[in-house]
């Protein structure tokens, strides 16, 4: 099976998206040169074995030790630390990088692999939320591409192929609406962390799934799309398709709309993302459409879920903003999760941490969205005491 990628890195291998872009790879027969993951060293053996990459790292040292004396026969370089995911990106031979961590964390490794020569295939949307602006135009200058991993992403730029920038009229990302479309701002305030965690379309990570369950991943996507797509702000709209069919659509100026439908199975954007400009067999159910039958389009509830409106500002305002807006809200879900707010304070805590920081000036330093993204966290937790 011919592909035009040589070989792969994937950090945040024991995740959803690190496990399923295994499967992908190994169907693909993909070299995997290395690893990366936090903490769970028995699934990343099992990983090491199947895959024979020969450099791992783990950011958790005690997770790196117990994983040094599970493989002493595979002879394999095992770096530890908070510093181990970005060091693999930067040194491993691969040609393209795998960046499925979820969170802030994949910012620094993105960079690295960049500064490196490595194409990146990215699911971390965080990287691109915050430091997008620096992202970017670090990949034009190094001449690596940027492929998207998100199911709406890699949606528009299946559209996108061949179109030129002067076409565009708008983008449209879509979302399944998370398992409490419907429901009212009031309805919200005894959701559980049990009820979030109950996505009815996708199976993901905890966290991934309560950002869909509150509309944020919309907003994070919203700003992400700009940053890939080098697209405004309003000239981004965002949809519920409860389906979750339509991946999203782009809309043309003369008014014709192209959309891409698949299963939804995030190991078709995974293998877009591995092989593009090509096409192969994958590993996606094909999409019966007689079965699907009807597809329903709504537009959101901004009252109930005010988080796409709230990436607005954040982009509209500019500087940290984007940053603020995404470490709030990664340090409200573990919160969540933790039980120690209410399912509601996410809004009005995330919304506080964006009117809190204001406005940044000019193109910021990776320091400055380092210390931005630090200094949002502290001050979403000593909100809440």
């Amino acid at each position: 099976m011919q592909t035009q990628k040589k070989s792969i890195t994937i950090l945040g291998s024991t995740g959803s998206i690190g496990t399923q872009t295994i499967e992908t790879a190994c169907h693909l027969g993909l070299k995997i040169d290395a690893l990366a993951a936090n903490s769970n060293s028995s699934l990343l053996e099992e990983q090491l074995r199947r895959t024979g990459a020969k450099i791992c790292a783990l950011a958790d040292e005690k997770a790196a030790k117990d994983l040094k004396e599970r493989i002493p026969d595979l002879g394999v370089k095992i770096l530890a630390g908070k510093d181990a995911a970005a060091e693999v990106a930067k040194t491993s031979p691969s040609d393209t990088l795998v960046n499925a961590i979820i969170g802030f964390s994949g910012l620094v490794p993105t960079i690295e692999a960049i500064k490196s020569g490595k194409n990146i295939a990215i699911a971390n949307k965080e990287t691109l939320v915050a430091a997008g602006e620096l992202v970017m135009p670090l990949a034009r200058e190094k001449n690596v591409s940027v492929l998207p991993i998100d199911s709406e992403h890699c949606a528009i730029h299946e559209c996108l192929r061949g179109a030129e920038k002067s076409e565009i009229r708008k983008l449209i990302i879509t979302g399944s609406g998370g398992p409490f479309f419907g429901l009212k701002k009031e309805e919200l305030e005894n959701v559980t962390p049990e009820m979030a965690l109950k996505h009815p379309n996708w199976t993901m990570g905890k966290g991934i799934t309560v950002y869909s369950s509150t509309l944020v991943n919309k907003g994070l996507e919203l700003i992400e799309a700009m940053r890939l797509f080098d697209v405004p702000e309003d000239k981004i709209d965002v949809i519920i398709n409860r389906q979750s069919i339509v991946h999203s659509l782009v809309e043309f100026a003369d008014g014709s709309v192209l959309a891409q439908l698949a299963t939804p199975d995030m190991k078709l954007c995974i293998q877009y993302a591995l092989t593009y400009p090509l096409r192969v067999e994958g590993l996606t159910k094909p999409l019966d459409l007689a079965s699907v039958g009807t597809l329903n389009f709504y537009n959101i509830d901004n009252d109930a879920f005010p988080s796409v409106e709230m990436a607005r500002r954040a982009v509209r305002t500019g500087g940290i903003n984007p940053c603020v807006y995404n470490a709030s809200n990664e340090t409200c879900v573990d919160l969540f999760l933790e039980r120690k707010i209410k399912y509601t304070d996410i809004f009005t805590l995330i919304d506080s941490a964006c009117i809190k920081f204001g406005k940044g000036n000019g193109v910021l330093s990776l320091d400055e969205i380092i210390k931005a993204d630090a200094e949002a966290r502290e001050y979403v937790k000593e909100l809440v005491g």
